[in-house]
């Protein structure tokens, strides 16, 4: 049932006119919990390897696809990294960004952390604050190794720096937030 209000969502965010869908499966959210061996504590089909943590997100994003238009773009969030000893790693987010682009995502959406709160973003990378576009190597290495459209996000702060990203080819669409406002 709640995998089938993901599909319905989308429906309603066709509806409405949307142009893009972009499906927040990262940062300890409910998609993220499940793909997360530091939240997926499940023994069931759901939980225990990794195949059996990402069918959640291979569930909703087939549900999705159903209902969104395929000429329309739908983009996958994903914390491509937990940040603490034994939670998601760069090699697992390529095997499920594999899958997802088999059932018609086209493009991730590349961030980290969140998994554990706030601090999550700080620890195992480094004691130190992150430097500017310290996320961008996991958007070229998705995009080299599953050969799919990446999306790369966190202290991207001026337009040259994200022009740059595009321009050495290291993802092809920059986000900008904080930035913006």
């Amino acid at each position: 049932l709640l995998i089938k209000k993901f599909g319905h969502a989308a429906q309603r965010c066709d509806r409405a006119g949307f142009d893009v869908l972009d499906v927040h499966a990262a940062h300890g959210y409910l998609i993220h919990s499940f793909l997360s061996p530091l939240s997926n504590f499940r023994d069931d089909e759901y939980g225990g390897t990794q195949s059996n943590r990402n069918r959640f997100a291979i569930e909703i994003a087939k549900e999705i696809r159903r209902y969104w238009p395929s000429e329309k773009p739908l983009f996958f969030r994903l914390s491509c990294i937990d940040r603490f000893e034994g939670g998601i790693k760069i090699d697992d987010t390529i095997e499920l960004s594999n899958s997802l682009k088999n059932i018609g995502v086209d493009l991730i959406d590349c961030s980290s952390g969140g998994i554990k709160g706030p601090n999550s973003l700080f620890s195992l990378a480094s004691k130190e604050p992150p430097s500017p576009g310290f996320q961008v190597p996991y958007a070229e290495e998705i995009r080299k190794r599953v050969n799919i459209p990446t999306m790369a996000v966190g202290m991207i702060i001026d337009p040259d720096q994200a022009n740059k990203i595009i321009v050495n080819e290291k993802a092809d669409l920059v986000a900008l937030a904080r930035e913006a406002i």
